[in-house]
């Protein structure tokens, strides 16, 4: 009961989320951000949502700033949830795992917020974001590898689907190695945390509807069979595009072989100049 009261809490919170937004952009238009304006849209989540994600989170990131949060406190906060998320789906408590797995992300989110507005903002904090992400990918992927241990055919595509979070995000690593920009693609982080939180928060949802109508118990699993099918398939091919334009913008053409010059050669015009320089010579010497 509780899993599905948490996932009734989520959808009615980004209901009210949604309508308050509207009235915003209704008075004063979209809420612009750089990062937004920067990372752009795709077909999976567009930037409207993206906006309005970022509007709804900034009030919260100046609340944790009137209380004293540090943006690197914020993210150790942001991985202790993606940890205890895990840990309710590997015991199979879908709702209570999607609704700690949001707040995480929202933590995982305004910590760069924090820093930025407290002039915080460095390389170590950065390397402390990527690792939170990375993990808290891990746990949630985990915690559901460990429920659906018994399940090939979820256990496959939970894996499927580990990989190409890993490679998306690999690939816009070895870009910035490289000094290239990294390509757009589709299922980047933002998108992957809110498609696994879909996934995960309508288990109960289908699952009560199931009871109540008498439908098969496996239909329950239709709502995380989907969206782990999607984050595998669209992720990994995104992954392996993008590594593949990272590797034409750093590909460069060999340069051509110089032929050897004869041994009398020289090049245009010296001769020219070397023979005014012996005429310059024999003339300063008749001086």
């Amino acid at each position: 009961m509780i899993d599905l009261a948490c996932s009734i809490g989520l959808i009615t919170s980004t209901l009210v989320v949604g309508v308050a937004y509207a009235g915003r952009v209704t008075r004063a238009g979209a809420a612009r951000h750089a990062r937004i304006e920067r990372a752009g849209s795709s077909p999976l989540l567009a930037k409207g949502a993206m906006e309005m994600g970022y509007w709804a989170m900034a009030p919260v990131a100046r609340f944790l700033i009137a209380l004293g949060f540090t943006a690197n406190a914020v993210s150790w906060l942001s991985l202790a949830l993606a940890g205890g998320a895990g840990v309710a789906l590997a015991l199979g408590h879908f709702g209570i795992g999607a609704m700690l797995s949001v707040v995480s992300s929202v933590c995982d989110a305004i910590d760069g917020f924090i820093a930025r507005e407290t002039r915080t903002a460095s390389d170590s904090g950065e390397v402390l974001d990527a690792t939170v992400d990375r993990y808290a990918e891990l746990f949630f992927l985990g915690g559901i590898a460990v429920h659906e241990r018994h399940d090939a055919l979820t256990l496959v595509l939970t894996l499927a689907a580990t990989a190409g979070a890993m490679m998306v995000s690999y690939s816009t690593a070895k870009a910035e190695a490289l000094g290239v920009e990294p390509p757009r693609g589709a299922m980047r982080r933002q998108e992957r945390a809110v498609y696994f939180v879909l996934g995960a928060g309508f288990v109960p949802v289908v699952a009560a509807a199931a009871t109540r109508w008498g439908l098969p118990a496996f239909v329950d699993r239709w709502p995380l069979l989907a969206m782990l099918a999607l984050v595998a398939v669209v992720g990994n091919v995104s992954a392996v595009r993008r590594l593949r334009a990272v590797a034409d913008a750093v590909r460069k053409p060999a340069p051509e072989p110089l032929s050897r010059p004869s041994p009398g050669w020289r090049p245009e015009g010296e001769a020219e100049a070397l023979a005014r320089d012996a005429h310059a010579a024999a003339g300063d010497a008749l001086r």
